[in-house]
This record gives structure tokens, sequence and C-alpha cells, in this order.
């Protein structure tokens, strides 16, 4: 069942597949959600941002009007952080990696079961409730730096000596947990758990895109190497400048 509250969590189904969205009515009626439903993606848009606002989202990606990843797109814009599972028939890489870096916390591929797409949402609520800002007493640093790397984490600017790098929202979370734990070996299994989240059911092969992609933003052919790769185990970030 769906963890104890003062009031019910508000759930926003996204979807124009009729039979579906009955179901998923349904069924979230009976684990004691809130549920509203949009069968366009200019509906879910408004519906998202209007107070008061859901606290999970279930997103398709393919809608009548506008693609779940445009929609995405547009509530991140927007300053919103409202868990996102996305509901697609997409299954690739690249597809993911898509949805990932347009803001969506998590994603279910088509056909699913119901207790699974249950668990994820438990388990999305369960990483947002969880979440706490930095205490007065245990501030996270402004300014992280290897070598001639640096990211200052209130603009969220990243830059490579005199060079601007421009990071999708993935690929500064990535970035940001190497930096923090820079100069040791990062697990695989940590680096998923911390950047994805430890409920995150996705396949760890996206880990490896994301620190391809990051190699080819960070990485200079003239400079020292920063992001190495610890075979069997996982990666570090360190300068091996003299």
């Amino acid at each position: 069942m769906v963890p104890t509250t003062s009031s019910p969590l508000r759930v926003l189904v996204v979807d124009d597949e009729r039979r579906l969205t009955e179901l998923l009515k349904l069924e979230l009626d009976v684990e004691g959600y809130d549920v509203e439903v949009a069968s366009d993606g200019a509906t879910g848009l408004i519906r998202a941002k209007t107070s008061p606002t859901p606290d999970l989202i279930i997103l398709d990606w393919n809608l009548p009007d506008f693609s779940g990843i445009d929609i995405c797109q547009r509530i991140r814009a927007g300053g919103l952080t409202t868990p996102i599972l996305m509901l697609t028939g997409h299954d690739e890489i690249t597809d993911r990696v898509t949805a990932l870096d347009a803001g969506v916390d998590d994603y279910l591929v088509k056909p699913f079961s119901l207790d699974e797409l249950m668990a994820r949402l438990r388990a999305m609520h369960r990483r947002a409730d969880s979440f706490s800002g930095p205490s007065s007493s245990n501030p996270v640093e402004e300014e992280l730096r290897v070598g001639d790397l640096v990211m200052n984490t209130r603009t969220r600017d990243v830059s490579r000596g005199e060079r601007s790098i421009q990071l999708s929202v993935k690929e500064y979370d990535l970035l940001n947990f190497l930096l923090r734990g820079a100069g040791r070996v990062l697990e695989r299994q940590e680096i998923m758990h911390g950047v994805w989240g430890e409920n995150f059911y996705g396949d760890d092969n996206l880990l490896d895109v994301y620190i391809r992609y990051l190699r080819q933003k960070v990485e200079e052919p003239e400079a020292p190497t920063l992001i190495h790769t610890v075979r069997g185990v996982g990666f570090i970030l360190r300068d091996t400048s003299p």
C-alpha cells in the first residue's frame, strides 16, 4: 500500500490510452492514491503546474499533441521537481538517456505489471521524501575542483581551464558525484545509487554511456586525463599531472 501520510498522495496520469488510464486509476484508487487523469500533453502540463501540484506524475512518451519528453522538459523548466515515471515502448539505451536527460526520474517499458509500477511509484516517493537540503552545520561546498576542472554547485557552472563545459542534468549529477569522491575508487553500484538512487531499476550500462559523454566533454587531448577506469571495479576522478 501507499506510504501513510496526513492526506492521500496526489498522482497525475498523463496518457491517451483510455483502457490503460481506467485500469491505472482503478488500481491507484485501491492503493489509496488521489488520482487525476489527463489525456493529452497540454492538459497534463497545466494540471502538473496547478496548485495543489501532484506528488507523483505518470507520463506516457507518446501523446497526441506533444511527446512526453517535451512535457517533462517544460515541467522541469518551470522549476517543478515532482517525481516523474515515464511509460514508454522505447527500450534502447539512447531512448533511456533521452528520457533521463529530460528530467524523468524512472521509466517503465510497456507492457508492464501493475505490481512493478506500484513498486516504482513507492520507490520514487521514498527517494523524494527522504531528500533534505544541507544544514547550516554541514554546508555543501560551493566549488569542487580537481586539477583545472572546476564545478560551482551554486550556479551549476562547470569549466576546465578557460573552457566552459555544458552538461545535461544527468551528466552534471554524475560529475558532481565523481568530484565529491575524487581521489578514491568509486564502485559501479555506489555510483549508480548515488546518481540514480538506490531504488533505480535501470540498466547499469547507462553508467558507461554517461561516463563516455563526460569524457567527450571534460577530457582534452593535451591535458592530463581526469576520469580513469578501474577495470572490474568502477571509476576514479583524479589529477595525474606532475
